[in-house]
């Protein structure tokens, strides 16, 4: 599953119509869709680039909604 590199889903959806900040960690091959939907999630104490940026992060499950490599929706 997708690290989303955000604070909270809220942070996340204030981010539509912007660029994704993820980190692959599958060993399957990519899961990102430039067009297309796909889960993801933020484990903040398994994912040191959140914990450091922003240390009060919360954890998360969202579907990210994707249109030419910027999000259209989270749900």
């Amino acid at each position: 599953m997708m690290f989303l590199n955000y604070r909270s889903k809220k942070e996340l959806k204030e981010q539509i119509g912007s660029k994704l900040d993820y980190d692959e960690t599958s060993f399957f091959g990519e899961e990102y869709k430039s067009n297309g939907s796909f889960t993801g999630c933020n484990r903040p104490y398994n994912n040191p680039k959140v914990m450091v940026m922003k240390p009060k992060a919360r954890e998360f499950f969202a579907t990210v909604q994707m249109e030419n490599d910027l999000i259209q929706s989270v749900r």
